[in-house]
């Protein structure tokens, strides 16, 4: 298993972690199987959204022993009443909840307690200032939660809740076909067939400025929605028009900027070890480029996905990795310090290029990729 630091948190997650959508199967039971599972595989990041008690009991069960192997990402806001979920921002049910959810999972802190679901402007208004963000400053101040995060599906509403500086780890939806919308504050509009219904180019510039902006600022990105529900592992329910496999979608995810850990769903161990699995899998059985440059109504054309068939560069230059670090230096006045180390740490640079172009007959997009480092030595100087 490879770990990825959690943007500037300290700590170190699998990139492959776990979601809780299984846990309520076999009336719970597979809840520790899943656990289980985890623990031999080395994954020791989960995310736990649901509030329901029954699920919230098992959990504590399956860590009981073994707190400490795990980074638990638990929601807060998520409530539980009338015997279903709910998101809630009024501050005496979330406080009574977050204390109950204590109790359950048998344990005294959380450590990245994630505010559940804001996807609009007004909303994020709401947590700033009725007491939501104050309340989670202090149980981090407490020790009862080790970090703050926040869960989204709007680029701009995240952005907004990451560059206030209040956030350091951002639960967001990220995959390729999820990548190419505007923003909405109805989350439904992802899924919406009539939004793919004509050609669409390229990342959404609030998506791709989101982040990159979680790059610099050092908030940690685990992923939700990898696979788009399993819509992308089907041809006829994908927006692509183009099946996926569980590896494309994943080494996607893991290759955007600020992306610590994948948070893959399963509602059985075996489905969970599929995910796992991409840690061994070939290069060929991750590549994505090559996919998707078949999607019927959607193009990448003249954009860096970053998926490295520019390789291998015969001056050894890491392209898709200074093409990144050249895309987190845009609209910035000065090079942020944390890219220009993560930049001089390559080994070879930009200045090597040789303009030879080999590259671009390899990018399945056209980029542009000599103008690119030509740009990239001029930006960091070398």
């Amino acid at each position: 298993m490879i770990y990825r630091e959690l943007g500037s948190t300290g700590l170190k997650v699998s990139e492959i972690g776990m979601g809780c959508e299984g846990f309520a199967e076999d009336n719970c039971r597979m809840t520790k199987k899943l656990f289980d599972a985890a623990e031999l595989a080395g994954v020791n990041y989960f995310d736990l959204y649901t509030s329901n008690p029954d699920v919230r009991k098992a959990v504590g069960e399956a860590l009981r022993g073994r707190r400490e192997k795990f980074i638990a990402q638990s929601h807060i806001c998520s409530v539980w009443q009338d015997g279903q979920y709910k998101r809630s921002r009024k501050l005496s049910e979330v406080k009574a909840e977050f204390e109950l959810s204590l109790e359950q999972l048998q344990t005294d802190y959380i450590d990245v307690g994630t505010i559940h679901y804001c996807d609009a402007l007004d909303d994020w208004h709401t947590i700033e200032t009725g007491g939501i963000l104050d309340y989670v400053r202090e149980l981090k101040s407490a020790g009862k939660i080790r970090h703050i995060g926040m869960s989204s599906h709007n680029p701009q509403v995240a952005l907004k809740a990451v560059e206030s500086g209040a956030i350091e780890v951002l639960m967001f939806s990220v995959n390729p076909c999820y990548d190419l919308l505007p923003a909405s504050e109805d989350v439904n509009e992802l899924w919406n067939e009539a939004n793919y219904a004509s050609n669409l180019t390229n990342v959404d510039p609030d998506r791709q400025k989101l982040y990159e902006t979680c790059q610099r600022r050092g908030v940690g990105i685990t992923v939700m929605k990898c696979f788009g529900g399993g819509d992308l592992l089907d041809a006829e329910l994908s927006p692509a028009g183009v099946a996926l496999t569980a590896h494309q979608c994943i080494h996607y995810a893991l290759s955007r900027p600020g992306v610590a850990c994948v948070l893959a769903g399963a509602h059985t161990v075996e489905q969970f070890n599929q995910s796992v699995a991409y840690e061994t899998a070939s290069d060929d059985e991750k590549d994505f480029a090559t996919t998707f440059a078949t999607f019927p109504k959607i193009s990448w054309q003249g954009h860096c996905v970053y998926c490295s068939h520019c390789a291998p560069c015969v001056k050894k230059i890491d392209i898709a990795s200074v093409t990144k670090f050249l895309h987190l230096t845009a609209a910035q006045k000065s090079v942020p310090e944390t890219v220009r180390e993560h930049y001089a740490a390559l080994k070879h640079h930009a200045g090597e290029c040789i303009q030879c172009g080999a590259c671009e007959k390899r990018c399945p997009f056209g980029v542009k990729i000599r103008d690119n480092m030509k740009h990239a030595a001029e930006v960091f100087g070398y």
